[in-house]
């Protein structure tokens, strides 16, 4: 791959204000959100009153054709509300937290659920409940300014300019709070920080991508990010057609995340009840390569998300596929009832009709470097990402989509340079039967799925169907 010129500069990675966390300081407090619920709870007249409250302070910059055209701001709370009436419940939401409004989105989901049919042995509210730290909330994130945002931005667009690229693309940071609770005494609170950047660099025939997201600023590298995106831009300058079919494919982890993210519903027990997961007849049997360990763990170092589900109850850890044989489910206490086992804590918020899922998944890694993977290829593709990925057949799960912004043909063991983009038609179950060499587990960033933490991978036999135009 032709190599973008990235000197560094002798510089901090970031300047941050010392200080308070400016936008931690427009967030209601937890003990704030606790005094809203605990009103609810004293209008309300339902058997039973849950009240889930999220407030959002967050900013975006944006920028194209190497400049910033867009800072936007957003801070805002919304109190969701579900009663319950003789096993009828229903919920409604409002976005102001004065008395008048609590008691007319209190009122307005006493109405609803008395219109609903009853629910046949809807369980009822958690009591108290006990859960494990996690710290997902960094100062430095959560005062970040619109001015730290553009400092760096002005970096990224410094590089494209030397590599004679056009940059675009946006860097958000923000902080969050949110709390669970009931009139039978659960409360619980989550609150983190995240800071994402994602950048194309364009030339005339030729783009490369980067993204990442952490809730510690300080852990995200814009200028790392940049630096890869315009080495992919300028080694698939003039890029050649090859033939469609079968290819050793190296899936860099953004690619392998948008894949292998769409097999999340299928480890739902509701799904797999009512015959709508590719895992259906499977569970128990070899269906994946013996190297494919995947796991749902709100707890792993590189995850995000609050250690309770939906309706509060703890989530647990589960192994999901071990050595290739999917081996275990996700369960709401209401489908752990019904199918006779015990709930996992992934439940959803109620009411929903698709039960559970799984969304913290982690894809066990290897010790196999990118560069490593490269050099044990006589003849394939290298892909950076996938877009436009949609569901072909969800009983075999066949995707199809298309690779885009770094897409490379690697020859006896290198990179020979930049390829047109190609369709695939590939089924997941059959990619992670054929997966030959892992890389080290990371936290993924893509376009097409929710964030997990996945590796790299050496993929045989990938099917490509047909060449783009571009």
């Amino acid at each position: 791959m032709s190599a973008a010129r990235t000197a560094r500069r002798s510089r901090p990675r970031h300047r941050m204000k010392r200080g308070p966390a400016v936008a931690a300081e427009h967030l209601l407090s937890l003990a704030e959100l606790r005094r809203i619920a605990e009103r609810i709870f004293r209008f309300s007249e339902a058997d039973e009153t849950e009240v889930q409250i999220d407030v959002v302070s967050d900013a975006l910059t944006r920028f194209a054709n190497n400049a910033i055209h867009q800072n936007v701001a957003e801070q805002s709370v919304s109190v969701s509300v579900r009663t319950v009436f003789d096993g009828q419940t229903a919920r409604a939401t409002t976005n102001k937290t004065d008395d008048e409004s609590l008691r007319r989105v209190l009122a307005a989901s006493a109405t609803l659920a008395r219109s609903q049919p009853r629910i046949p042995g809807l369980l009822p509210m958690l009591g108290a409940q006990k859960y494990p730290k996690v710290r997902r909330f960094f100062d430095a994130t959560a005062a970040a300014t619109p001015q730290d945002r553009a400092r760096m931005v002005k970096r990224v667009v410094s590089l494209a300019e030397e590599n004679k690229l056009n940059a675009a693309g946006i860097y958000t940071t923000g902080a969050f709070r949110s709390m669970l609770a009931n009139s039978r005494g659960l409360c619980a609170d989550y609150e983190y920080t995240r800071a994402e950047f994602s950048v194309t660099m364009m030339g005339e025939d030729s783009s490369g991508w980067a993204k990442a997201n952490e809730p510690d600023l300080v852990k995200l590298d814009p200028e790392e990010l940049a630096s890869r995106a315009a080495a992919k831009a300028v080694g698939t300058r003039h890029p050649r057609e090859i033939e469609p079919g079968r290819y050793t494919v190296i899936l860099e982890p953004a690619a392998v995340l948008d894949l292998v993210g769409f097999l999340f519903y299928d480890f739902s027990a509701t799904a797999v009840a009512d015959k709508r997961s590719c895992l259906n007849e499977r569970m128990g049997k070899p269906v994946m390569g013996p190297n494919i360990i995947l796991w749902d763990d709100v707890g792993h170092p590189l995850q995000l998300g609050p250690p309770y589900d939906g309706e509060g109850m703890p989530r647990q850890k589960v192994l999901l596929v071990d050595r290739g044989v999917p081996r275990n489910l996700v369960y709401s206490r209401a489908t752990a009832r019904k199918m006779k086992k015990k709930p996992t804590g992934h439940g959803l918020s109620l009411p929903n009709e698709y039960g559970e899922a799984p969304v913290n998944l982690v894809l066990e890694g290897g010790t196999t470097s990118l560069q490593e993977m490269i050099a044990s290829t006589d003849r394939g593709i290298l892909v950076t990402r996938l877009w436009y990925i949609r569901e072909v057949d969800p009983y075999e799960k066949v995707m199809t989509g298309m690779t885009r912004d770094g897409t490379f043909l690697v020859k006896h063991g290198r990179v020979t340079g930049g390829i047109k983009n190609m369709r695939f038609n590939q089924g997941v179950l059959e990619l992670l039967s054929n997966v030959e060499l892992l890389g080290p587990a990371v936290r993924g960033a893509g376009e097409e799925a929710t964030e997990m933490v996945v590796p790299a991978m050496k993929v045989r036999n990938f099917h490509f169907t047909e060449v783009t135009k571009f």
